[in-house]
Order: C-alpha cells, then sequence, then structure tokens
C-alpha cells in the first residue's frame, strides 16, 4: 500500500474502490503514523481506534456488496475535542470539562462519519479555543511538526499538525478569528473558514456564537474541497445554517466542481494596507508579492482595494468575542457537570472555586473580560460602539466585492514562532490580525501554503477572502494558485526524516 501520509482524500478513496487496499489497511496505517509521531507532536487528545476499525469495516464490507461508498470512504479523519462525538470526551483542552463525555454527536462530525470516514479521535486546541498558539491547553501544547521548537499556531493546532504529521488526511477545526487559517499557514497545510451559516455549529461547543465556523484542514485544496461538500448544508437543529443554493439534480451545489475552472479574466483585490502593517516580517511580504504575480501570469487582474475600517477590526473582535465568550461559558457551574472542586462550604464557594481553578489563565482573562464590558455604564461605551463598527465592516467588504471577484492578502505577520517566545497576550492577540475582520463581516477565506519563508525556511500561507456564500470562488482562485507551487505540505519529518 502507498504511504498513506501522501494519499488525498480521492487517492484513498480510489484506492479502496478498486481494491488496491482495504479501509482497514488505511486505519492501521493511521494508527502506526500516529504511534511513531503522537509522542513529539501532541496533536491527539484521545485516539478513537474501536471506532475507526468499525468504521474501515463498514466501508468494506459496502465495497464488498457492490455498494455506493461515501464521499470520505476509507478517510483517516480527526476532530478539534469541542466537537461531540458520542461516547469519547469533549475537553475543550480545559480541567473543566476533563470527564466530560459526550452524550450525542456533532452535525459537522455526524455527517463526515455518515460520508465514510474512519475517526481517529480529538484533536488538541487551545483552552475553549482561546489562544493562537495552543499553549493554553491545559494537557499540553501541540508541537509544529516543522519545528517541534515551534508552535503549531491556534487554537486549531492540533487539527493543523495532526495533517502535516501525516497521521490524519483531513481534519476539522473551528474558526472565530483565525483559528483554522493561522494554524494552516504555520503548519504549511491548506485550511478554509466557510462563509458563516455554510456549516452547522450544533454539538460544537462555543466560543463566539457570531463569529464561530466550523471548517477542514487538509494537505490540497481539493481535500479541503471534498471535506467541505459533506459537511455543508442547512440543519434544523442550527439556525443559523444556510440552505445553499441547489445544483440540477436538487441538492446542494459541489464546492469541489469550482477547482478546474481557471482565474483568467477574474479581478483580484489586494490590501496594500495590509502589506504595511507593523510588524509584518520581509519573508511574508515576499511569499504574497509571489503568489499574487502568479496569478497575474495566469491571467488575472489585480485592483487595489482599500478596507477603510479593518484597522478597527481587532478592537471590535475583542469585544465582541469576549463578550459572547462569557456568555457562552457561564453554563459550566460545576454543578450539572463539569470540574468541582471539593471541600467547599456551600453552593456559592463551590461555584466560585470550581470556575477558579477550572478554568485556565486566559479563559479566566476573556471571562472577566466580557464581563466588564457587558456591566451596566460599560455597554454602552464600548459593546454598541463594537457592534457599529462590525456594520461598517461588512459595508467594508460588500463594497469591495462589488470590484473584485476575491481578495488575496495575508494570513499572519510572520511564521510560527517559538515556545514562549510571545508572552505578551496582546503581541500574541496580534497573530490575527489579518484574518479577524472575516469573522467579523461573515465571509469565507481560506489559507494556502505558498512554500518557506526565505529566512525562517518554514510554511508561509496566503489569505483568500470572497464574498459571503460564494465560496466556490475561494476554493477556485485557491486550486489556480495551488497548481504553480510544487510545495509538500507533509513535514519533513513526515517523509522518512528522524524524529
Amino acid at each position: 500500500m502507498r504511504d498513506l501520509s501522501s494519499c488525498s482524500v480521492a487517492e484513498i478513496r480510489a484506492g479502496i474502490a478498486t481494491g488496491e487496499f482495504s479501509a482497514r489497511e488505511v486505519a492501521q496505517a493511521a494508527f502506526d503514523a500516529i504511534a511513531q509521531r503522537e509522542p513529539q507532536v501532541h496533536a491527539f487528545l484521545e485516539q478513537t481506534p474501536e471506532l475507526a476499525f468499525q468504521a474501515a469495516d463498514a466501508v468494506d464490507a459496502a465495497r464488498a456488496a457492490g455498494g455506493v461508498l461515501g464521499p470520505l470512504a476509507g478517510v483517516p479523519m480527526a476532530f478539534k475535542d469541542n466537537m461531540n462525538l458520542q461516547g469519547t470526551h469533549t475537553t475543550c483542552a480545559s480541567r473543566m470539562l476533563e470527564s466530560y463525555v459526550s452524550p450525542y454527536t456533532a452535525t459537522c462530525v455526524a455527517k463526515s462519519l455518515e460520508a465514510g470516514a474512519l475517526p481517529l479521535g480529538k484533536l488538541n486546541m487551545d483552552e475553549f479555543a482561546f489562544g493562537s498558539s495552543t499553549e493554553t491547553s491545559v494537557f499540553g501544547p501541540t508541537h509544529n511538526p516543522w519545528d517541534l521548537t515551534r508552535v503549531p499556531g491556534g487554537s486549531s493546532g492540533g487539527s493543523a499538525a495532526a495533517v502535516a504529521a501525516g497521521m490524519a488526511t483531513v481534519t476539522l477545526g473551528s474558526d472565530t478569528g483565525g483559528s483554522i487559517r493561522q494554524p494552516a499557514s504555520f503548519c504549511g497545510v491548506v485550511g478554509m473558514k466557510p462563509s458563516y451559516g455554510v456549516v452547522s455549529r450544533f454539538g460544537v461547543v462555543a466560543f463566539g456564537s457570531s463569529l464561530d465556523q466550523v471548517g477542514p484542514l487538509g494537505k490540497t485544496v481539493a481535500d479541503v474541497a471534498a471535506t467541505l461538500d459533506v459537511i455543508a448544508g442547512i440543519d434544523p437543529r442550527d439556525c443559523t445554517s444556510q440552505n445553499l443554493s441547489a445544483g440540477p439534480d436538487g441538492k446542494p451545489a459541489a464546492f469541489s466542481q469550482a477547482l478546474e475552472q481557471d482565474v483568467a479574466g477574474m479581478r483580484i483585490g489586494v490590501v496594500p494596507a495590509f502589506i504595511k502593517a507593523k510588524g509584518v516580517e520581509p519573508e511574508v511580504v515576499a511569499a504574497l508579492d509571489g503568489a499574487l504575480a502568479k496569478l497575474e501570469g495566469l491571467g488575472a487582474q489585480l485592483v487595489e482595494i482599500e478596507l477603510p475600517h479593518v484597522a478597527a477590526a481587532m478592537a471590535a473582535y475583542y469585544v465582541i468575542g469576549p463578550c459572547e465568550a462569557f456568555s457562552n461559558l457561564s453554563c459550566f457551574d460545576s454543578i450539572r457537570y463539569g470540574y468541582r472542586h471539593e471541600g467547599a462550604r456551600d453552593m456559592g464557594e463551590q461555584y466560585e472555586r470550581s470556575r477558579a481553578h477550572g478554568f485556565g489563565m486566559e479563559t479566566a482573562r476573556r471571562i472577566m473580560l466580557g464581563s466588564y464590558l457587558l456591566s451596566s455604564g460599560v455597554y454602552d461605551a464600548y459593546y454598541y460602539p463594537a457592534q457599529q463598527v462590525r456594520t461598517l465592516i461588512i459595508q467594508d467588504y460588500a463594497q469591495a466585492f462589488a470590484q473584485v471577484d476575491a481578495l488575496v492578502t495575508l494570513v499572519s505577520p510572520r511564521a510560527a514562532f517559538r515556545f514562549g517566545e510571545i508572552s505578551d497576550p496582546t503581541a500574541m492577540h496580534l497573530s490575527d490580525m489579518f484574518t479577524v475582520s472575516t469573522n467579523i463581516a461573515g465571509n469565507g477565506a481560506l489559507s494556502l501554503p505558498v512554500g518557506l519563508g526565505a529566512d525562517s525556511g518554514l510554511p508561509v500561507g496566503v489569505q483568500i477572502i470572497g464574498p459571503q456564500f460564494r465560496d466556490g470562488e475561494i476554493l477556485r482562485v485557491a486550486a489556480a494558485l495551488e497548481r504553480c507551487y510544487d510545495f509538500n505540505r507533509l513535514a519533513p519529518l513526515a517523509r522518512g526524516g528522524e524524529w
């Protein structure tokens, strides 16, 4: 059997369909890779071999019976640990939920399993998705497979690292302000945040309900598109999910259909203000310039675009996000479920001590900030203006996409940094300075690796942003640009190097 680490979704599905290998062999190869690489990477918080082999046997039985194979049949897949999967722990990398076992399955996970995916387990993350490096996980950080001394990004660091290390073919992450795209850039894989509402959030532990969006990470744009085809669509249990435009057969139009289209004649927006922002490393700008030049060579027209209010996106995000986090985390009271501190004299003391010990420092910081911002006399001064800024940012993007078909810009101001290198919370927040505005506006965006930085030798990605609910345009640009690069998305250590 071919090396699992180099197989795409299409290759695995085709190999099983032709009998080149079985789904059980794929599952075994995945857990062999995990056994070899996981001790150094620490991408997983829980492994589920029993579930994976059960799913593999079901795929093999369907093939033997001549049945139709699902679009993700036999594909090794893992899920960020804020997504419920019945019978597994869903901890959000927090002591507060360390013993919590899911009684149900999130819609995005259920759709993946129905499509034939092999569930490998649950992936590490920043606690409750609060962070940009996966360093806030109470179970310890995940390491970047390209350089084990560096962070994989966050909060979906485990999701990106598992793909880069060749332990999973595709993974699911969640993105509230860049938590799919930034780790995808740091780990050299493809990561997509769909437009808000494209993927159901039912069964996903909420950070910011108006900002969160589930999305796939994979080695190629085709892997991401194939996964999005499966998990997208309306869900009666999520009132924010959208009914996508249907194709001729009445089913939702496949995102994969956009991959073969070229970009000749497309108008691609460039945002000079992003490139000139303080703190952006030269190698990141050079990578973006190279990508724009390739798009121009493919026949696209570059157009400079202004987003006048996007500079205020970080300020608005760190008002809206903590306020919504404060509201969502209020249910973790240690009484119904969650970490319970023993020895309290009464219920009030139990509540206070359980939350003080159950939540980590970054989580406590955001809860306190959200509580303050929603308090009497402060709400009108901060929260209401932040929502006004949100409206202006939405209008900025709408005006931009009246002029161009997509924007191509930076993901992060730098490549992956070393553990402990950024200790100031405000400096850490700036890791998402180019990604938060799309969550505020609800647009889709994708991080595409475009090679290694000239100075760091580490992966660098560019961000492709599209009009809301036209995520196929993003994938179209990404696929065309991807064909211009001969770049192996697997870290060298997953290609036979020493660990």
